[in-house]
């Protein structure tokens, strides 16, 4: 199930939780462990600590939602730290202790073989804290009712967190739907957006990538070019894009609406393979991003999936 986005609602009927800077994952608790991600990839072996939800689970069998975190120095999800274990297949000992992840649990679609989903979310979140699933690597953060919108979304802010997300309280679950009865609330403005070709850079930048050509699906099924992105990149960030993108090379651009001029003249194009996330002020009128800022790869989702709102 997948938030709408929209204004923060208010009234009795919403239940509030924080929006965490991470990826979406599915949990099976059997007797072993497996855990899925957004596009039904299985990331079990890339998050090995995550396996200690079966021990606290131990007898029951269970299917959980929930978000992956990497958190920073100040103990925040960190979508850049998170970058450094969501590409790893099997991460080595030594990079799950210098990057641990966490898995923050916020809804319970099965139980000992009860099917929960039609249930109201009060219910289904009233069963999932009665489990106490709570260790190391593994949460089941509060939520909210009332008038605790307003309040979480400043609380949100002075934590540094990316937002909040308000649930209907009598809700049902409704697996693969992106709903109304989901309402995600970020801080700041982000979208996923598909790259669809790279600039050279100068300067400090020179030999490596100087910003990235974005673009996103629109109902026809064509790429439509949104927009570049030249800020966000460290350098570990660049070798990798840059790595990753080499064999995507093409001699023509993917996108089927123009690329400006002095965008396309020296464009490197490649197939549009790669999805990411950019942070970003506002939308112009001919649907371009104003102040576009990278945040990262999303390895969980599928360029057919980034779609251009109306």
């Amino acid at each position: 199930m997948l938030a709408s986005s929209g204004a923060l609602p208010t009234g009795s009927g919403w239940g509030y939780e924080f929006k965490w800077d991470g990826v979406r994952a599915i949990a099976y608790v059997d007797g072993g462990f497996r855990l899925l991600s957004r596009n039904d990839r299985d990331v079990t072996r890339a998050y090995p600590e995550l396996g200690e939800l079966a021990r606290l689970l131990a007898g029951r069998r269970a299917v959980l939602d929930g978000e992956i975190v990497a958190l920073d120095g100040q103990g925040r999800p960190s979508f850049s730290a998170l970058q450094h274990r969501m590409h790893v297949r099997a991460p080595a000992a030594a990079l799950v202790e210098a990057t641990p992840v966490r898995l923050y649990l916020f809804d319970l679609l099965h139980l000992d073989g009860r099917d929960l989903t039609a249930l109201p979310y009060t219910e289904r979140r009233a069963t999932l804290e009665e489990l106490g699933v709570s260790g190391e690597s593994v949460d089941t953060p509060p939520y909210w009712t009332g008038e605790a919108g307003r309040d979480l979304a400043t609380a949100a802010a002075e934590l540094g967190l990316e937002g909040v997300v308000a649930k209907q309280l009598g809700a049902p679950y409704q697996p693969g739907r992106r709903a109304p009865a989901w309402v995600k609330v970020p801080l700041n403005d982000t979208v996923e957006v598909i790259v669809g070709g790279w600039k050279p850079g100068s300067g400090r930048r020179a030999g490596t990538i100087g910003s990235l050509l974005l673009g996103m699906y629109d109902a026809d099924d064509k790429l439509i070019y949104i927009g570049h992105v030249g800020t966000g990149f460290t350098q570990t960030v660049l070798r990798d894009l840059q790595r990753r993108l080499k064999p995507l090379g093409r001699p023509d651009s993917p996108f089927d609406s123009p690329v400006p001029r002095e965008h396309a003249r020296h464009a490197v194009w490649v197939d549009p393979a790669l999805v990411g996330d950019v942070t970003f002020r506002s939308w112009t009128p001919d649907r371009r991003l104003r102040h576009p800022s990278w945040k990262g790869l999303r390895s969980d989702r599928e360029p057919a999936e980034i779609r251009l709102q109306g």
